[in-house]
């Protein structure tokens, strides 16, 4: 049996499987810069205070913008699971209002190069992660590189963030353009919300939303769904000099208060285009974007 033909058996095992798996969301962004991942650490700060168990994987192999964000540093990566034989439990860090934290370091750089026994354990081990949390956000970085678009493709829930300059606009298209032609997107059976950030004014954020979904819709045939609006608010820029999130440092901040608007959205939302609130959990994520790797 060869490895592609392995990991497809392993997502049929995933998908047999009747126990309550993590919701998975994936944030994303054409462009850097437009405050991705500030958005991953205050929503994950209100669906925890919701009552949800959340942790976050950073995913942004060439900055560490959730550490930083949140003000700590882990000792171990993900790296470390696939290749020095770490629990999950070992390699989460703790963070504020209980959310936890897991680096994706080098590792998920070097799925296409662990082999047969590798890969298995490590979709094994995931099922370790699928009980500890709720809900997952895993906090990409930026543009249409191999390493962000494998992340995209293989989710089930993705929101996108941008804001009204005309480039992040245009990147955003250009993101869900080559989202569109990559092999493995099914854009009937995946939920795609927009959040807009920085918006000086509620109009600027519906113009935006109208101007991106239109011509998404016209020449990509995609839809996709208007999850919120992020007022431009300068207490963000201050909590981030902080190392604190906006959501702690300065809980009655307009973009705080938006930011738990939008999770108590996320929170009664399906993960699912379907209207389904059931999910595939983290590790049917990470088999679909190693069996893509293998297929290349």
């Amino acid at each position: 049996m060869d490895q592609a033909e392995n990991l497809r058996r392993i997502i049929k095992n995933n998908a047999m499987s009747k126990e309550n798996l993590a919701r998975v969301i994936t944030i994303t962004s054409g462009k850097g810069g437009v405050g991705k991942s500030s958005t991953a650490v205050n929503l994950a700060i209100h669906l925890s205070r919701l009552g949800n168990r959340v942790i976050i994987i950073d995913a942004d192999f060439g900055l560490a913008n959730v550490e930083v964000m949140l003000g700590i540093r882990p000792r171990y990566t993900l790296a470390d699971v696939m290749f020095k034989g770490k629990s999950l439990s070992e390699v989460i860090t703790t963070g504020p209002e209980n959310i936890g934290f897991l680096s994706g370091g080098s590792g998920i750089k070097e799925l296409s190069n662990m082999n047969k026994d590798q890969v298995v354990n490590f979709i094994t081990k995931l099922y370790e992660l699928d009980r500890m949390a709720d809900i997952i956000i895993i906090d990409t970085g930026a543009g249409i590189s191999d390493s962000v678009m494998e992340f995209v493709v293989a989710s089930q829930e993705l929101l996108l963030v941008a804001t009204p300059e005309p480039t992040s606009i245009t990147d955003a298209y250009a993101l869900l353009k080559t989202l569109n032609r990559r092999g493995g997107f099914d854009k009937k059976n995946v939920s795609i919300k927009m959040i807009g950030n920085r918006v000086t004014k509620y109009e600027d954020g519906i113009e935006l939303f109208e101007k991106l979904s239109v011509v998404v819709k016209k020449f990509l045939g995609i839809e996709f769904s208007l999850l919120g609006l992020i007022p431009y608010d300068d207490k963000c820029q201050k909590s981030i000099m902080k190392q604190a999130p906006v959501s702690i440092e300065y809980p009655n901040a307009a973009a705080s208060r938006a930011y738990e608007n939008i999770a108590y959205k996320l929170n009664l939302a399906p993960s699912g285009k379907s209207g389904e609130k059931k999910s595939r959990g983290i590790r049917s994520l990470f088999s679909n974007i190693v069996k893509m790797k293998y297929q290349r």
